[in-house]
């Protein structure tokens, strides 16, 4: 498997039979800038994402329809990107579980919000944020927290789950901050690599991954934060 950070919250995500984009805001994402869209979109199967906010949301449109992707959402985030002419959908809610090919995504629970005002004015309810857990057929199983603050119920999560790699939202004001991120991981999670994101993007965001990388000291798990185009193999 590998995994490439591509700024904030995305990611692209590669195995044998899959090539996944996670979350690919990409357009007015400054941590994005610099790299290729071609490059990191070529080969998409599937795009994955979390919840409706336009920094997440991000550029699914565009690509899904250059590419043929499958998209999975939520249902209501679906329906939404259906009416824009996304073809390729596959849609659940928290707690389903969706076979895609060679691996399987569950919607997890996260703590944020999922609506969006967009171009026209209108504010679109998209759902609920979730976080996605995907397991793999011979391959490290990985969950993407989405958005979303600390809470005990992530205990569940890893009680069901037993997710290897966690990537982590940090950047506080709109989720969880690296202090509490860490408190996260080391009470709930039992991650063998966690990899920080949500962070630089923004100027009221947190810039690094300090803060997460301090509270990790001592952890078992590895901290891996590579720089946007950087990719980390397992």
């Amino acid at each position: 498997m590998k995994i490439t950070w591509l700024g904030h919250a995305a990611f692209r995500i590669e195995t044998a039979s899959a090539k996944i984009l996670i979350d690919p805001f990409f357009t007015h994402n400054a941590s994005f800038a610099g790299l290729d869209v071609k490059e990191v979109t070529a080969g998409i199967t599937h795009i994955l994402l979390t919840h409706g906010h336009g920094d997440h949301v991000g550029d699914t449109v565009a690509i899904a329809k250059e590419t043929g992707a499958v998209v999975l959402a939520n249902a209501d985030l679906a329906a939404w990107l259906g009416s824009k002419g996304v073809q390729k959908l596959e849609m659940g809610n928290t707690g389903g579980t969706v076979p895609l090919g060679s691996f399987t995504a569950t919607f997890t629970n996260a703590l944020h919000s999922s609506a969006q005002i967009t171009e026209d004015g209108v504010s679109h309810a998209l759902g609920n944020p979730n976080g996605l857990m995907l397991h793999f057929e011979d391959e490290a199983s990985l969950l993407h927290m989405g958005d979303t603050d600390i809470f005990s119920d992530m205990a569940l999560i890893n009680e069901l789950h037993q997710p290897d790699i966690g990537i982590v939202p940090i950047g506080d004001r709109f989720t969880m901050g690296g202090a509490v991120a860490a408190l996260a991981c080391q009470r709930f999670f039992n991650f063998k690599t966690a990899i920080p994101c949500h962070y630089g993007t923004f100027p009221i965001i947190d810039q690094t991954p300090e803060k997460f990388v301090t509270g990790m000291e001592g952890s078992t798990t590895k901290v891996s934060a590579p720089k946007p185009g950087e990719t980390l193999s397992f």
